[in-house]
């Protein structure tokens, strides 16, 4: 060590043993590290040099545990395969359990891959890590498609336990959907998969994604490399994390197998990754080529070596620093005074294992920061196997958060693969549970009627807000057309024309009459209730126009009770005009006291009560429930039906009602009378013009009934006009025909006439 300032003149050595991915080995290698040099006695340590400080375990978590067991015994420090300090409880979990199944969570999220298969090793650590990550999947929506365990390496003994696990591996590859699929273990038990992946892809590939974890050494069997990779062209793969090292790369130029300073390892790794002898030594290859020393480790392929430092070759350069960092600290607080050299190494050599514990941060020589919560931090890697080389394609922090970049590559496509039991449910329909199967396969339902679903694979259809309703294809909601009859629409527009005109033809009548008040026609038919029939009647198809537009407050509380009360003066007046003249007959007989009854006020009495009385009425229906204007959103699909609510449907047929009787009353009256001989009886026409008027009421009512929204107001206003219009043409036709065409028949002369011949008749 030639660090000034970190140990200065203190050497650190070490000693390193294979495990053999053995559980005998590691607790051999245990004791081994704990006893004399060259001699395995346990509780027994006669060296003064060799000063246990610390342990580096393996890069699987069994050999760590396992090693744990033994150093825990003896509070040996041991160092995680990630580069952080254990306490010296040493109780080792894999490197680490959590984050990398959440990092796994959290790349089949990013792909929205919800349909995977899981391979994992046939060993403890396997089904720790199966029973780790396959809860976290269900909470995320995530299932597994099958799950199986890598084959082991067959040995004469286990043909037929190889053929069997062959066998159903295959079908589980080949017959499932799943285009994911994640592989957990280290090099030593996956190698049983290697030969597996070998027998079957070797020539056509597999067309799977791989996802490996960072226990699995691609590069540690350069031996099979050539022909276990192929399968794994494009797959990716979790890493520990690393950072350039400076001086690392002019330190690998400088390598040479003749020249290896120490290191026991360098000769045997020429001689396999060149394929050539190295001269004076048992590495030789028959008639092969002698290694020179000169060649060069960038020109060999990614699968045989990187010149980038590996990630757990970095944890472990972290590792040595942070011992380091640790004695030194330890060393800093113990030391009183100032020493030599040798007496650092006596101080140091004082030193007991429990004592070294992890620093809270240090500094390599990458001038990075090391706290050990960053030691969670994976990177993903595509491993593309064409040439075999790592690409960073995203990392994961400690925080757990992913961040996925894929490479960019000029003039092509990327196309992420799908990994789905079941195609996602478009927009507009919904998830629903295939009885016996996993979450993940669900058939797509549509939404059903006033229903949406506006996003992929939907576990329910929402309502729509009551002003909206769903679209054609029940993928969103849209809002609901205002319905109401007006004045642009052509049935709002005709129902207005034919009020007008027929206004417009009841003052011409108005007017006629008002002209020729002074003519028999006219003053022999009670004129006085003629010009209120009329101004009724001018009224009634006026008031029709309110029916029309959209619905307010004012309006609403005019509809009905001016329809009422006018029509009820049209009605009473008819009635009065019937009685005048059943009455005028009636006092022609000898002797007759009906005389008396004759005259204005009769008729004025007869419209004026029976008009009050259906002012009574519709006064109580405003003052205890009037009509108002109301939303109906539920009856009519994509509209909302503007209306007025009557409030009290009894009040408003007992207004319909009232208005019947006097029909009725007056049908009845104009019936019996419609014999009375006189020119200008009325009584035929009024019974004609009250069988219209009822006629179209008693029809009114049951298609009023049966329909909805705008339908129903037209409904109306047709019933208004219809019936007014038979009143104006059954009473007033007659007579305007008289007036304008035969005015000869106005004449005092020939009413006398026929009063003569009607007397003698009767």
């Amino acid at each position: 060590n030639q660090d000034p300032e970190l140990l200065p003149n203190v050497t650190l050595g070490f000693r390193i043993y294979e495990s053999f991915f053995s559980p005998r080995k590691t607790y051999e290698s245990s004791f081994t590290l704990l006893s004399t040099r060259y001699l395995m006695i346990p509780n027994y340590n006669c060296d003064t040099k060799d000063k246990l400080s610390a342990v580096f375990g393996g890069l699987g978590s069994e050999t760590s545990i396992q090693m744990a067991t033994i150093l825990g015994i003896y509070k040996i420090p041991q160092v995680r395969n990630r580069g952080g300090i254990e306490g010296f409880h040493s109780s080792v979990r894999q490197g680490p359990k959590s984050p990398l199944s959440l990092g796994l969570v959290r790349l089949m999220q990013h792909f929205q891959w919800t349909w995977i298969g899981l391979i994992a090793s046939d060993d403890d650590s396997g089904e720790k890590f199966v029973q780790t990550l396959k809860p976290m999947l269900t909470r995320n929506s995530i299932c597994v498609a099958f799950t199986e365990r890598a084959p082991q390496v067959p040995s004469s003994s286990m043909a037929q336990a190889f053929r069997e696990q062959h066998f159903k591996l295959h079908s589980s590859i080949t017959q499932t959907k799943a285009e994911v699929i994640v592989v957990y273990g280290d090099t030593d038990s996956l190698l049983g998969l290697k030969l597996f992946l070998h027998i079957n892809y070797q020539t056509a590939p597999i067309g799977k994604v791989w996802i490996t974890t960072a226990q699995w050494d691609f590069t540690s069997n350069i031996a099979l490399n050539k022909w276990t990779l192929k399968p794994f062209h494009g797959a990716l793969s979790f890493a520990v994390h690393t950072e350039e090292v400076p001086g690392f790369r002019d330190f690998l130029r400088t390598l040479n197998p003749y020249q290896p300073q120490g290191d026991i390892f360098i000769q045997r790794f020429w001689h396999t990754v060149f394929n050539c002898s190295v001269l004076y030594s048992s590495l030789t290859i028959k008639d092969g080529r002698n290694c020179s020393g000169k060649e060069e480790l960038a020109s060999l392929p990614g699968s045989d070596f990187e010149m980038k430092m590996s990630g757990q070759s970095y944890s472990i350069y972290n590792g040595v620093y942070a011992v380091a960092h640790a004695l030194h600290a330890l060393y800093s607080s113990k030391s009183k005074k100032e020493a030599t050299g040798k007496g650092h190494l006596l101080e140091l050599q004082n030193i007991q294992p429990w004592e070294v514990t992890h620093p809270n941060g240090f500094e390599n020589p990458t001038r990075r920061l090391n706290t050990f919560k960053n030691q969670a931090l994976y990177t993903h890697n595509n491993r593309v196997v064409t040439i075999f080389h790592l690409v960073k394609v995203g990392h994961m922090d400690p925080r757990f958060s992913l961040d996925f970049t894929l490479p960019s590559k000029e003039g092509t496509k990327e196309t992420v693969p799908r990994s789905v039991c079941t195609d996602s449910c478009r927009p507009g329909y919904a998830r629903t549970v295939r009885e016996g199967e996993p979450l993940c396969c669900y058939n797509c339902a549509p939404c059903p009627e006033g229903t949406i679903s506006n996003q992929t694979d939907a576990d329910h259809c929402d309502r729509c807000p009551e002003d909206q309703y769903p679209n054609r294809d029940q993928d969103k909601c849209i809002p609901k057309i205002m319905n109401f009859l007006s004045y642009e629409e052509p049935l709002g527009f005709v129902l207005a024309s034919f009020a007008l005109l027929f206004s417009l033809l009841t003052a011409l009548v108005l007017g006629m009459f008002i002209t020729h008040r002074d003519t028999p026609i006219v003053r022999a038919n009670n004129r006085e209730l003629s010009y209120v029939l009329l101004l009724s009647l001018l009224l009634c198809f006026l008031c029709s126009l309110v029916f029309i537009g959209q619905p307010g407050r004012v309006t609403c509380l005019l509809r009905q009770t001016a329809f009422g009360v006018i029509f009820s003066v049209s009605v009473s007046s008819v009635l009065a005009k019937t009685i005048t003249v059943v009455l005028a007959f009636k006092a022609t007989k000898p002797g007759t006291s009906m005389k008396k009854w004759l005259g204005r006020r009769l008729a004025s009495s007869i419209v004026v009560s029976c008009s009050l009385f259906q002012v009574g009425i519709c006064a109580v229906w405003l003052g205890t429930d009037p009509p108002f204007p109301d939303l109906d959103m539920k009856s009519e699909a994509g509209h909302i039906l503007v209306q007025c609510n009557e409030g009290s449907n009894a009040a408003f047929y007992c207004v319909l009602g009232y208005m019947g009787f006097l029909a009725i009353v007056s049908f009845t009256v104009a019936f019996l009378a419609r014999k009375l001989p006189d020119t200008f009886n009325e009584a035929k026409f009024i019974t004609f013009s009250m069988l219209v008027f009822c006629s179209v009421w008693v029809s009114f009512i049951p298609t009023y009934l049966s329909t909805k929204g705008k339908y129903m107001v037209a409904v109306e206003i047709f019933s208004i006009l219809a019936s007014s219009a038979g009143l104006l043409g059954c009473i007033f036709i007659p007579k305007c025909y008289i007036i304008v065409l035969r005015p000869d028949l106005n004449t005092r002369e020939q009413l006398v006439r026929k009063s003569k011949s009607g007397t003698q008749e009767l």
